[in-house]
């Protein structure tokens, strides 16, 4: 982050005093959202070296939308698939919380979780007609982050899954160290 800032004082992109001022500011930082403020003006939103997230819930009604790449995952999310499709891509993002708590609104929609290794995903909730597939995450054991899925369906699915690793790099014995 200063070093961005510091990029940017070199090129003229801030003067001497606003460096001083965000460089202090940086220093002084309690939240994630407090550095990401720092930088907005000077770099492109996908240079930003972190997505702060502005929008309160991720909704695909009768529609489709994705949350993916680094970005910050807040303690509870809210996600709603309404005769729609979402997609939550936690492998690059950064959990704000040990225990994340995303609040699952399906109803003939579809939501797929992509988690990363070292992650457990519990679900729970009310279901009528829909199906819920859990073939991510590990089990849950002290230390781990843990994302709970809490349900309420009517129709519809959600799948969670974590990338797998290449079948070839097992049998090429690549895949253990």
């Amino acid at each position: 982050m200063i070093d961005l800032l510091s990029t940017a004082a070199a090129d003229g992109r801030l003067t001497l005093g606003e460096h001083a001022e965000r460089v202090e500011r940086a220093h002084s930082a309690r939240t994630l959202g407090d550095l990401a403020v720092l930088t907005t003006d000077l770099a492109a939103p996908s240079a930003q070296p972190i997505k702060l997230d502005n929008k309160k819930a991720v909704a695909g009604i009768f529609s489709a939308d994705r949350r993916d790449g680094r970005w910050v995952v807040p303690p509870t999310l809210p996600v709603a698939a309404i005769f729609g499709e979402v997609v939550i891509d936690l492998r690059d993002a950064i959990l704000q919380s040990q225990r994340i708590v995303l609040y699952a609104t399906v109803i003939g929609g579809q939501i797929q979780l992509i988690v990363p290794a070292g992650v457990a995903v519990q679900m729970t909730g009310k279901s009528l007609f829909g199906r819920r597939i859990n073939r991510g995450g590990t089990a849950p054991a002290p230390g781990l982050p843990v994302i709970e899925v809490r349900a309420f369906m009517l129709g519809g699915s959600i799948r969670t899954i974590a990338p797998r690793k290449s079948r070839w790099r097992r049998v090429l014995g690549r895949g253990q160290r």
